[in-house]
């Protein structure tokens, strides 16, 4: 693990109170989408983290699921309102499904890979959708959280929600930029390049996978709680496939180039889709699937290859231009 702040997690550290500050600055509605797409965002982390090894999930959708179902089930049927009981209740959901679910997708890879965890995950929602006793394809709503015994109500609530999900949403980004830096980050890039050569050199590639479907699943899983209290409602749709293919949309869109891309790739899909149902509203899905077409085709990285590649050209104009004296 690396011990200092790099670059990147500087930056997520000075967005910080910029995001707080923003929800005393700008309209509600804007405000609103902001806290949605930090708790989808973390969900297309857990998505991108699994495509630097190579590994594309078409089921995130499940523990995105299981995180937001966990957090409601505690609440209707315990009763517990704790916003720390709740998040721990989705954590430890997604963290002991994925952990058994991970000795059976670590043996898989590519095509194989993406249509099981899509099997397992609407496999979920099969189930979800035909138990009345959690609303079936109505789903069932959440309380109002409440924090170490203080229970807020109305404006000091939201922005009480909004602030703490900044806090998960920015630290959740630095905890996985410091994975992708660690020993199974480079070696989950090596099993995208050459997974045999990894094994050769005495390393093995299914704990690696393990382990990286079991952080994804956890992240997703607080990405999850994070998204279903503002909202105050749960559903069968978070683990369709429609939600999972979201996920693996915004990783494309994004990139994978750095941790903070899926984040703001999030945020700016919520938007286009935003202005898209209200120009189109028939074919808004159109829309969308023409700028997912046009990413692909003009930029195969995703859109954070143009701050990279921006950053690239002014390095190499730097180096080109003459010193003093010369």
């Amino acid at each position: 693990m690396t011990k200092h702040l790099d670059r990147t997690e500087i930056g997520l550290l000075v967005a910080l109170p910029l995001l707080i500050c923003i929800a005393f600055v700008l309209p509600k509605w804007i405000v609103n989408y902001v806290h949605v797409s930090m708790g989808t965002g973390l969900v297309a982390l857990g998505v991108m983290i699994q495509m630097r090894a190579g590994l594309v999930s078409f089921g995130q959708g499940l523990y995105f699921c299981v995180g937001g179902y966990a957090a409601g089930m505690t609440g209707k049927f315990l009763g517990v309102t704790d916003f720390f009981v709740l998040l721990s209740a989705g954590i430890t959901a997604a963290l002991c499904l994925s952990f058994v679910l991970g000795f059976l997708l670590r043996r898989y890879r590519e095509i194989f890979y993406a249509m099981l965890s899509l099997a397992i995950s609407m496999i979920l929602f099969g189930l979800l959708s035909s138990t009345e006793e959690l609303g079936s394809t109505d789903g069932f709503n959440l309380p109002t959280a409440s924090y170490l015994g203080w229970a807020p109500t109305g404006e000091t609530a939201r922005l009480t929600l909004y602030t703490l999900t900044c806090f998960i949403a920015i630290g959740c980004a630095i905890a996985l930029n410091r994975f992708l830096k660690s020993r199974v980050g480079y070696v989950n890039e090596a099993i995208r390049e050459n997974e045999l050569r990894v094994e050769y050199l005495g390393t093995s590639a299914h704990n690696a996978v393990h382990l990286t479907y079991v952080v994804a699943a956890v992240v997703s899983a607080i990405g999850g709680v994070l998204w279903a209290l503002p909202l105050g409602h749960v559903d069968p749709e978070m683990t369709n496939w429609t939600t999972s293919g979201q996920f693996v949309f915004v990783s494309i869109l994004s990139g994978t180039g750095n941790i903070a891309a899926p984040l703001i790739g999030t945020f700016l899909l919520e938007i286009i889709r935003v202005y898209a149902v209200e120009l189109s509203p028939n074919t808004w899905q159109l829309i969308l699937g023409s700028v997912m077409l046009f990413t692909i085709i003009f930029l195969p990285k995703g859109l954070w290859s143009l701050i990279t590649s921006k950053q690239k050209s002014s390095k190499k104009i730097g180096a080109s231009a003459p010193k003093p004296g010369e």
